[in-house]
């Protein structure tokens, strides 16, 4: 047969090729020369049939009686599905009918064939259908797109009932076979080491049996481990099934032979299991030494969290769990002491062997009981960030003098906002310079300036928690002398702000303080600062207190109570969340409605799905200011959760309500809501920054500026850049705070354009005094802490910083009530790192840095700048004038006889005018040659340096790394200390002593150096501004107070202000 003659010649070979099939004899096919003939197999022939050209003869072999011809058809339909999809559709209806034959033997091969179909049709619902009827015949394992297509459609469907079936407690049937598949799916993961993989789908499917099973699998557990649990916290929304895999979690740490403790007692925390961390924490300190270094670096990282509740019910377990061995081992202590006197008494000739005792085991228990007792009180971390602001502050006073310079006293929001800047500036350094240079100025702040001003030396001085109460003594409350109400009032809230969440040594102060007082003025300040010195503990007596001065009906002191009532019971949804919006209905003042609404927002804070109820009653309410409150409700309740509900919810009310509250609102709080995914924040409101309604615009600058503070994402930053241009001061004001919460503690490469221009706004005349508090404002924010700040929103373990997060939410209230704007300190955190030994004590050492010194160095500080002296015009003189000057003098001169000589001095005149000038342009023609030729030395000068500039340094503890640099931060290799744990090099790390036999150096506290410097001059002690050395750095001595000092050895605080205009 020749091939290449005649169609009719390939059917007659497909023919002959049957045939000889049939009978199973060879066939001989002659090439197209006919040249050679060879003898083949029918099984050889197949591959070297032509490709078939339509599907036509294939869909009519379905319709045969013949079970084995329409096997054939389909086998072959399989193979050219791909390609002649479109005529096997017109005959789909066959292949259906083939599939729902109970009676055909290849049903599931009827149901790929199906599946395929549907699918290139778009019809994917249908196609996974057929797929879950084609059984083992639809392989996972295929890397086609139509089979990945319908792997990612099958998990949906499930991950969809799974929810339904777990989280809303529905009755769903789901398909066997649709479970297995996703079970096949996750042993391909398995057997493939795609662990992670495959936790990621067990998480979604909410099958805590396969998750086990996968992290047990695994080939490196604790790997997998740690993905799980990152994965817990960023990916899983409902909160009850977040709780159930930490729960799993736990358990599956505890097989590993070398647990990571740090992991568990984070989980145990969130789950708020005190009496088990205690368990933890008492069985590592009866271990060894590093299971004790393990130990404090747990209570460090738990302290990060700020949860004092949590933490104080850790201490009481603790105490319980050690305290019974005091006793036997006091009375062992007793009993060797009798026998050593009697001992003593007849064996006279060995006393000094009778006086050495070694330490017994009971008092190295309670050694370390101790340290761990100052670690979660936060004695210890709070006073080692003290040391490290005070140690590097950085500010530069020239800042704020040019802002005092360039704004006008007279206007009480810009002298308010200056002191607010200056607090924010010098926020935890303690250093008070600028407002003791500058007391005439500071006492023109009057009434609620003055209670603005008193509260910023707070934010100054916070976490001086030895000290507090001693520097804010002039201004708080005395008993039978009665002071301007405003400073008490800020005095007490200052205090609140130094002790914020580590307040129960001043917490029955600030009880007293509000129970002797019927001053609205003196509560108002009083229920902030109890609220901040008791945040989240959830004391029923102060609640009773606060409670009783929200019922007076007085909108000053009402207002603070709403807040202070939730800031107290913060995260708790308690029953009396009902009970205030009962109150918020019944009372008739703004204020009051607004504090109550804010309180209810913080009680609610991460509560997700149990905040529901509160949520559709408030938002569902006529009253605006109840609306806005339910904003804030979905905001904290979801904070960084990126629930799809909360974000559709808070669109929905930003789009459509009535009032532009609710609508700022709804925008703002999508900052809270996507603050775990910063990155999705600008493109999510992208849209709404460019609406008509200024308000919305604003929002949304405020939203991005808090859900990437401290990023410097690019995408923010383009977002909010067009936005300081906003026709609206109000706008301009918004988009400058939010630029300095991205930016601060970016690299000044980037940071200063955007400083020269928050300069211009602050010093031009003709900008909108709100739009100049915002510049102010801003300045203050981008170079607060002494420059070693950040708006830490999350702890070093990834968790959300419950105090930072609440104090962001009240800072916004600053649009009705500018004291609430300290708030905004409780959201600094030091970017330090600090390493202390197995004593609590910071040792001597380095660290490298692999970058470039300036890529992260502290900009140059401001030079005052020197007035040029204008020269003035020569006064312009008329022709006539001088003319008629001219004949005058002429006359007199011809009177005197002196014509000549007149002359002659004229001449001379004349002649050495022209002289004196043309040297004057050779002057300054030298003059510029030497500017020139300076600038081009110290031109040359600095690319010198640039090229002359290292590739990395070394860093001495304690030392300042900011958030970018940290990746660049790493221990030598030969370096003595070694970190318990590795993963991040930030906060308080308890470090390992490699050489403990070598000879140790300590750092010296900068309050101590201090101290030493000045003694020999007869100088007084170190200011005020510094810190104290924690107890735990010198156990044999007592607490040294404030700059290493005794407290009547200090500079007193600047004194109480009052105006006289007069």
């Amino acid at each position: 047969v020749c091939c290449d003659c005649d169609r009719t010649a390939l059917v007659l070979l497909v023919i002959i090729h049957c045939i000889a099939r049939l009978k199973s004899q060879p066939v001989v096919v002659v090439t197209a020369n006919c040249i050679q003939s060879r003898v083949v197999s029918s099984a050889s022939v197949r591959p070297a049939m032509p490709p078939v050209s339509s599907a036509a003869g294939l869909l009519a072999l379905l319709d045969e009686h013949n079970d084995d011809l329409k096997r054939h058809a389909l086998i072959n339909l399989d193979k050219v599905v791909h390609d002649y999809w479109f005529q096997i559709s017109g005959s789909i209806a066959s292949v259906e009918a083939l599939y729902e034959d109970d009676e055909f033997t290849h049903r599931e091969l009827a149901a790929l064939v199906a599946s395929k179909v549907f699918y290139h049709l778009g019809e994917l619902d249908d196609a996974l259908n057929y797929a879950l009827g084609a059984g083992t015949l639809f392989d996972v394992n295929d890397q086609s797109e139509y089979v990945q297509t319908l792997i990612a459609r099958c998990l949906d469907r499930y991950f969809e009932c799974r929810i339904r079936q777990v989280e809303h407690k529905e009755a769903v049937e789901i398909d066997p076979r649709l479970t297995a598949i996703v079970e096949r799916m996750l042993d391909r993961c398995c057997e493939q080491g795609q662990c992670e993989q495959a936790v990621g789908v067990a998480v979604e499917a909410r099958r805590l049996d396969k998750l086990e099973e996968v992290i047990t699998r695994s080939s490196e557990m604790v790997k997998t481990l740690k993905y799980s649990l990152r994965v817990s916290q960023e990916l899983v929304i409902n909160r009850d099934f977040r709780q159930q895999v930490l729960r799993l979690l736990i358990k599956l740490y505890e097989r590993v032979e070398q647990p990571d403790y740090v992991d568990i007692c984070q989980c145990l925390m969130f789950l708020d299991d005190s009496a088990e961390v205690a368990n933890i924490l008492s069985k590592l300190l009866h271990g060894s030494e590093d299971d004790e270094l393990l130990a404090y670096q747990v209570c460090f990282d738990l302290v990060e969290n700020e949860m004092q509740s949590f933490l104080i019910k850790v201490q009481n377990h603790l105490e319980t769990l050690i305290a019974p061995e005091k006793k036997p081992a006091a009375a062992a202590e007793a009993t060797e002491a009798e026998a050593g006197a009697s001992a003593a008494a007849m064996e006279t000739d060995a006393p000094e062997a009778a006086a050495e005792q070694k330490p017994s085991s009971s008092s190295k228990l309670q050694a370390k009981l101790l340290h761990v007792k100052d670690i979660l009180s936060g004695r210890i971390p709070i006073g080692m960030y003290l040391d490290f602001l005070y140690r590097h502050n950085k500010s530069d006073i020239q800042i704020l003098k040019n802002i005092k310079g360039s704004v006008d006293a007279r206007v009480s929001v810009t002298h308010s906002a200056t002191i607010l800047a200056n607090a924010y500036m010098h926020a935890g350094t303690t250093i008070d310079t600028f407002l003791r240079e500058n007391l005439d100025w500071l006492s023109r702040a009057t009434n609620w300036a003055k209670f603005s001003a008193t509260a910023g030396l707070g934010v100054i001085h916070r976490g001086h928690l030895q000290q507090g109460r001693a520097l804010m003594a002039p201004y708080l409350p005395r008993n039978g002398q009665s002071g301007s109400p405003y400073s008490e009032g800020g005095g007490l809230y200052a205090l609140g702000l130094i002790y914020a969440n580590h307040g129960q040594e001043i917490r029955q102060f600030l009880l007293e303080s509000l129970r002797n007082t019927s001053n609205e003025i003196i509560q108002h300040g009083a229920c902030l600062g109890l609220g901040l010195a008791a945040l989240g503990t959830e004391d029923e007596e102060i609640l009773e207190d606060i409670k009783n001065v929200l019922y007076t009906d007085s909108a000053v002191a009402g207002e603070a109570a709403g807040i202070g009532m939730g800031l107290l019971m913060a995260g708790s949804a308690t029953d009396k969340a009902q009970e205030m919006l009962a109150y918020a209905h019944d009372t008739q003042h703004e204020k009051i409605i607004r504090g109550v609404a804010l309180g209810l927002a913080l009680i609610m804070y991460g509560r997700e799905e149990g905040a529901e109820t509160l949520i559709e009653q408030m938002t569902r309410d006529q009253d605006p200011i109840i609306r806005y409150g339910g904003m804030y409700v979905i905001g904290m309740a979801y904070r960084g959760t990126d629930n799809n509900a909360a974000v559709q919810k808070l669109l929905h009310f930003a789009v459509s309500d009535v009032s532009d509250d609710v609508r700022r609102a709804a925008v703002l709080c999508l900052g809270f809501v996507l603050m775990g995914v910063p990155e999705q924040c600008p493109r999510i409101v992208m849209l709404l920054a460019e609406s008509f309604n200024p308000h919305v615009r604003y929002g949304a600058a405020m939203a991005v500026g808090m859900a990437c503070a401290g990023t410097g994402l690019k995408e923010a930053i383009t977002l909010l850049e067009p936005m300081l241009s906003d026709a609206v001061d109000f706008v301009r004001q918004g988009a400058l705070i939010a630029m300095a919460l991205v930016m601060v503690q970016q690299p000044e490469s980037r940071l200063a354009p955007f400083r020269k221009r928050v300069e211009k706004f602050i010093s031009d005349k003709h900008e909108e005094v709100m739009c100049k508090m915002g510049a102010i404002m801003c300045a203050g924010i981008i170079d607060s802490g002494g420059r070693n700040v950040n708006i830490g929103l999350r702890s070093r373990s990834g968790y959300f910083r419950r105090t930072s997060v609440i104090g962001l939410a009240v800072f916004t209230q600053y649009w009705y009530w500018y004291p609430l704007s300290y708030f905004l300190s409780l959201a600094f955190q030091p970017t330090a790192v600090i390493g202390v030994n197995a004593g609590l004590q910071m040792p001597k050492f380095s660290m490298n840095c692999n970058c470039r010194p300036s890529l992260f160095a502290y900009p140059a500080p401001l030079t005052t700048e020197k007035k040029e002296e204008v020269s003035k015009l020569p006064t312009a003189i008329l022709s006539t004038t001088a003319k008629a000057k001219e004949r005058a003098r002429k006359k007199d001169a011809e009177k005197k006889g002196a014509g000549a000589a007149k002359a002659d001095t004229d001449k001379m005149d004349t002649d050495e005018k022209p002289a004196a000038a043309s040297s004057a342009p050779a002057a300054d023609k030298d003059a510029a040659g030497t500017a020139a030729g300076d600038k081009d030395d110290a031109k040359k000068e600095d690319a010198a340096k640039k090229e002359a500039e290292a590739s990395s340094y070394t860093i001495d503890n304690p030392a300042r790394v900011v958030p970018l640099q940290v990746k660049h931060v790493a221990f030598p290799k030969d370096s003595r200390w070694e970190p318990v744990k590795k993963d991040n090099l930030q906060g308080i790390l308890v470090l390992r002593d490699l050489r403990p036999g070598e000879p140790l150096e300590l750092v010296v506290s900068q309050a101590q150096a201090d101290a030493a410097a000045q003694a020999p001059a007869g100088a007084p002690a170190a200011p005020a501004a510094a810190p104290a050395q924690p107890a735990a750095a010198a156990p044999a001595q007592p607490a040294p107070a404030a700059g290493g000092a005794d407290a009547a050895d200090e500079p007193p605080p600047p004194a109480p202000f009052e105006y006289n205009p007069h």
